[in-house]
């Protein structure tokens, strides 16, 4: 057979697939976001027969999807990095959590699920290792060499378009700019970003202001969900991992007056039934002040009693914190020295995944050094600290709780 008749589609078939387009946006909600309002930094150069198949969010979710930095999510922890444990959340995890609870909500919500599946795949791309105790370092190191904010959020965002170079949607881009889960919300009402100056804009206060990304909207009803979602993903998740570890038992965590219920699962569909209900037809994402005051109940509590716990903290204040500002001044000397033998020229600057993207070198110093650093796995960091300083050698096994 001809490459035509393999690959290319009959005009028979592209209208058939063009029919069934045209009747999946017709059953959206007027308040959706569909895909010819997709808006790019640079211009897409897809023929018909691509966009019918492939249109712009679904796209960017594989954009997303394959690169090499989604990879690393399977290997960065969320909240307990030291501990041999396979049952615990990874990252990736995560993002996949997010995504199919999102997806279940913008359904039943008949919004765009493509768009809502590329940000909730994208929102924690730039995630530090260690979870958000890596990210807290990051921060004051970012913050003592450049006066500026290292948020993961805005890190996400930098890892797509200029890191890997990923010509995504300002749609997706805002989305996982303004998905904060660390503060709720009883109504999600769209904030417009019409263009990427705007994009940036936020960007920048983010960078500038701290504690700015959590009071920050999505500009679609899309990213909306992806916001609540990523709050309602580890609600009851961190929780099953500090039981699952002994951090807590039912008896220290009593959560069975709470009107969303005692477990992981019942937590997600109870509070998606309420916002679904509340949201169904409406220009915003609502909720029953009872459920926005019982969300808000286990997020303080998870706060008090696994975010700020002893096992959370006590080996990256020890041990994480010096390692990652020992590595930031090593790597600050040879990317200003030009040293192409250093590993942030080899497996950053100059690695495989950077090809096509020449224009990153000239990137500024720290920049370089924090996106290298953030997008490392919890064990990379560890080996290459290990490599470069051997009379320094941290064992995991002094780290790491082990199996057995």
């Amino acid at each position: 057979m001809s490459h035509d008749e393999l690959f290319t589609f009959t005009p028979e078939e592209a209208a058939y697939l063009e029919q069934g387009r045209r009747a999946a946006d017709d059953f959206l909600s007027p308040y959706a976001t569909r895909h010819d309002q997709a808006i790019h930094e640079f211009p897409e150069t897809c023929d018909e027969q691509t966009n019918v198949v492939r249109p712009a969010f679904v796209r960017d979710v594989d954009r997303i999807l394959n690169n090499a930095f989604y990879n690393r999510c399977m290997d960065k922890t969320q909240v307990f990095p030291f501990y041999r444990n396979d049952d615990l959340t990874r990252r990736s995890f995560h993002l996949q959590l997010v995504s199919q609870t999102a997806r279940k909500i913008g359904t039943a919500l008949r919004l765009n699920v493509a768009l809502i599946e590329a940000i909730a795949l994208g929102h924690d791309m730039g995630h530090t290792p260690f979870g958000h105790g890596g990210e807290y370092i990051l921060n004051d190191l970012s913050r003592e060499h450049t006066g500026r904010c290292f948020n993961h959020n805005v890190q996400s965002v930098r890892l797509l378009r200029t890191v890997a170079g990923r010509n995504l949607s300002l749609q997706s881009f805002n989305g996982m700019l303004c998905h904060c889960g660390e503060k709720a919300f009883l109504e999600y009402r769209p904030d417009p970003c019409p263009d990427f100056q705007s994009l940036d804009a936020k960007m920048e206060r983010c960078a500038c202001v701290p504690g700015a990304s959590q009071d920050l909207k999505p500009s679609t009803l899309e990213g909306c969900v992806v916001r609540i979602c990523d709050i309602l993903a580890y609600l009851g998740k961190d929780r099953q991992d500090a039981l699952s570890i002994g951090v807590l038992t039912d008896e220290t965590y009593p959560v069975s007056d709470n009107i969303l219920g005692k477990t992981n699962w019942e937590f997600i569909r109870n509070a998606s039934a309420n916002i679904i209900k509340r949201s169904m037809g409406r220009d915003c994402l609502a909720m029953d002040e009872e459920v926005f005051q019982a969300i808000d109940a286990i997020k303080s509590l998870n706060n008090e009693t696994i975010y700020h716990s002893p096992e959370a903290h006590e080996t990256l204040d020890r041990h994480i914190k010096p390692m990652m500002a020992r590595l930031y001044e090593q790597f600050l000397d040879d990317v200003h020295a030009g040293n192409e033998d250093s590993y942030v020229f080899r497996h950053h600057i100059r690695a495989w995944m950077m090809k096509g993207n020449d224009s990153y070198a000239a990137q500024d110093a720290n920049d370089i050094v924090i996106d290298y650093l953030a997008s490392m796995t919890d064990e990379y960091f560890i080996d290459l600290y290990n490599v470069l300083y051997p009379e320094d050698v941290h064992d995991p096994r002094d780290l790491y709780v082990p199996y057995f």
